[in-house]
C-alpha cells in the first residue's frame, strides 16, 4: 500500500515537472484574476451595496432553520459538471485555448472579489473566520482541480499542434477525457465538503458574525 502510494506521488510529481511551465501560466493567470477582483471591489462606487448583500445573507443564516443542503448539493454539483465539460469541450478545440484562460481568470476574479466583500463587511478577524468557515475547505480541492484541468486542456491544444496524426489526437483526446473525470470526482467532493460541511458549520457559527 505504501508502495502504491509512493508511485502515485511519483507520477504527479513527473507529471508537474513535465508541464511546469504550462502550470506557471495557468496559476498566474488565476492570481491575476484574484487581483483583479480585489481591485475591482475597491474601486467600486457601490460599497454599501456589497454591505448590504453580506449582511443579508448572514442575517439569513442566522434565522434559517431548513436548509435545503440537498438541493444545494445537487445545484453546486450541476455548476460543476458544467464547468467540467466546457473546459473539456474547450480543450479539445484548437480556438478554445481562450475560453481555458478565460474561465481560470473569471474563477480567480469571483475568489478575490468574495474574500475582499467578506473583509470589507466583517473586518479583517471576522471576515477571516468567515472565509475560512465559508471558502478555504471546499477551494483546497477546487483550485488545484481547475489549474489541473487547465493545464491538461493546454498539454492537448499542444499535443494537437505538435503532432495532427489521427491517431495521436485520439490518444490526447482520450488522456484529457480521463482527467477530466477524475477532476470531475474532485470537485463532486469540494461539493460535498461545501454542501455538508462548511455551510453547516458556518449555520453554527453564523450568529458571532
Amino acid at each position: 500500500m505504501q508502495k502504491r502510494k509512493k508511485e502515485i506521488l511519483n507520477i504527479i510529481k513527473q507529471e508537474i515537472l513535465n508541464n511546469i511551465k504550462s502550470y506557471v501560466i495557468v496559476t498566474i493567470i488565476f492570481i491575476i484574476g484574484i487581483f483583479l477582483g480585489v481591485l475591482f471591489i475597491n474601486q467600486t462606487e457601490s460599497k454599501d451595496n456589497i454591505l448590504q448583500y453580506i449582511n443579508t445573507y448572514i442575517d439569513e443564516m442566522k434565522t434559517l432553520q431548513n436548509v435545503d443542503f440537498l438541493g444545494g448539493l445537487k445545484n453546486d454539483i450541476h455548476n460543476n459538471i458544467l464547468l467540467v465539460l466546457l473546459l473539456w469541450f474547450a480543450g479539445t478545440t484548437i480556438i478554445g485555448i481562450p475560453i481555458v484562460f478565460g474561465t481560470i481568470l473569471t474563477r480567480g476574479f469571483c475568489l478575490g472579489y468574495t474574500i475582499s466583500a467578506c473583509v470589507l463587511t466583517l473586518g479583517k478577524w471576522k471576515g477571516f473566520m468567515f472565509i475560512l468557515l465559508t471558502i478555504f475547505l471546499q477551494n483546497a480541492i477546487f483550485i488545484p482541480s481547475l489549474l489541473v484541468l487547465g493545464v491538461s486542456s493546454v498539454k492537448l491544444y499542444k499535443s494537437i499542434i505538435k503532432d495532427r496524426r489521427k491517431e495521436n489526437i485520439k490518444l490526447s483526446i482520450f488522456k484529457h477525457s480521463i482527467i477530466s473525470l477524475f477532476i470531475l470526482f474532485a470537485l463532486i467532493i469540494s461539493s460535498i465538503i461545501k454542501i455538508e460541511v462548511s455551510y453547516r458549520v458556518t449555520l453554527i457559527f453564523s450568529k458571532y458574525f
